[in-house]
């Protein structure tokens, strides 16, 4: 979905299938442009669903989606979405690869829905592009992928590369590209059809607030939780914590036990070890390397603190 587009009508956009692509992001792509076509009463956008060798691709969700193509019959796309959910840089292969080069060099505009960003940064396609991902894939991005510059928008659109976070954003996104190119009635339109209450701005947060996650009004606890979520890979000390959230430490451990039931320093370990849990189920890093990654000076310490929360080591969980 490229960010301007003067070609004929309809505008067409291949979908790229990865297995266990992300059904809930690809459907929220492609219903509103369908939706547009059907309000406006011709043929507004076109679409392709391509695979590597033509054949079915099974979704996250045990479904399957026939493909219209492989792609070595297709030659030109003016933009081309990766849709990928899980693990998506195994399936990145050298014909692939080679493939996504050649569109990229005939000036298809290419992007990533939810994790489709990691297959274009391995294929090297994302030099001096700002993407974004969802939010629980953003940090193993951060930490496969740190030259590559990443924001925790809805949705990016630019000239060479657009992105987006899945889910719902991807709705969020083509209501915007709709709006573009036909006008903002129409994608309101679009967006009523959808029963989608308010056409967020690429702005939006991707996730509700913090207040609201942890069902609180207390700001002290708001921001001490958010400056652990912040300070994964180098924890902050206690005392500091409490003193940017303006109270004593004493404050601080009453109310995570009035709030969250919880001491803080072990709701702070709870983060870490959820962050170390993800890095260890979805990419390939080190074992060792995530443990740095989440605050653990040592393999041996990131192991004991691992296996008391969830009962078995890092690299059982590997």
């Amino acid at each position: 979905m490229r960010l301007d587009y003067s070609g004929p009508t309809p505008e067409l956009i291949g979908f790229l299938l990865l297995p266990r692509f992300s059904m809930m992001a690809f459907f929220s792509a492609v219903e509103p442009l369908r939706i547009a076509n059907r309000i406006s009463g011709r043929p507004l956008f076109d679409w392709r669903l391509i695979s590597e060798d033509g054949s079915p691709v099974t979704a996250s969700n045990g479904m399957t989606l026939l493909a219209d193509q492989a792609i070595d019959s297709i030659h030109h796309l003016p933009s081309l979405a990766l849709c990928s959910g899980f693990d998506p840089e195994r399936y990145l292969s050298r014909a692939l690869k080679r493939w996504l080069h050649r569109l990229a060099a005939a000036g298809c505009v290419l992007g990533g829905i939810d994790t489709g960003c990691f297959l274009l940064a391995e294929a090297g396609l994302l030099s001096g592009e700002r993407v974004t991902l969802h939010w629980e894939s953003l940090p193993s991005f951060r930490e496969r992928f740190p030259g590559i510059a990443t924001s925790n928008e809805l949705f990016e659109l630019g000239a060479r590369r657009f992105s987006c976070a899945g889910g719902t954003a991807a709705m969020d996104m083509a209501l915007d590209v709709i709006a573009r190119r036909h006008g903002q009635r129409l994608a309101v339109d679009v967006s009523e059809q959808l029963v989608h209450e308010r056409m967020r701005t690429r702005h939006d947060q991707q996730r509700m607030t913090l207040a609201r996650r942890l069902e609180t009004h207390n700001a002290r606890l708001v921001e001490a939780v958010d400056l652990m979520e912040r300070h994964l890979e180098t924890p902050l000390a206690l005392p500091d914590i409490a003193r940017r959230s303006g109270v004593s430490l004493r404050q601080l451990q009453r109310i995570f036990a009035d709030e969250l039931g919880r001491s803080p320093r072990d709701w702070y370990l709870g983060l870490r070890l959820q962050r170390a849990h993800y890095l260890l189920t979805e990419t390939d890093l080190d074992v060792l390397v995530i443990g740095l990654a989440c605050g653990f000076t040592s393999s041996a310490s990131f192991a004991r603190a691992f296996r008391q929360r969830y009962g078995c080591s890092p690299r059982q969980v590997r």
